[in-house]
């Protein structure tokens, strides 16, 4: 179950990754560098993800 607790535990060490990777890189790099680092960097953090996947869309 998931629980409160559990999406703020997530959601602290998810903005943690992403300001290590701007730490990192800095400003003003493509969408793609920053990408492949942070899922380089969930990893390091055993943060589950996936990535590209589609999603339908009716319009």
């Amino acid at each position: 179950m998931i629980t409160q607790k559990y999406i703020t535990d997530l959601t602290y060490r998810i903005n943690g990754a992403c300001i290590e990777v701007h730490k990192i890189l800095g400003a003003g790099l493509a969408e793609i560098v920053y990408q492949k680092a942070l899922e380089k960097e969930f990893k390091l953090r055993n943060i589950e993800y996936r990535s590209e996947f589609k999603i339908p869309v009716i319009f």
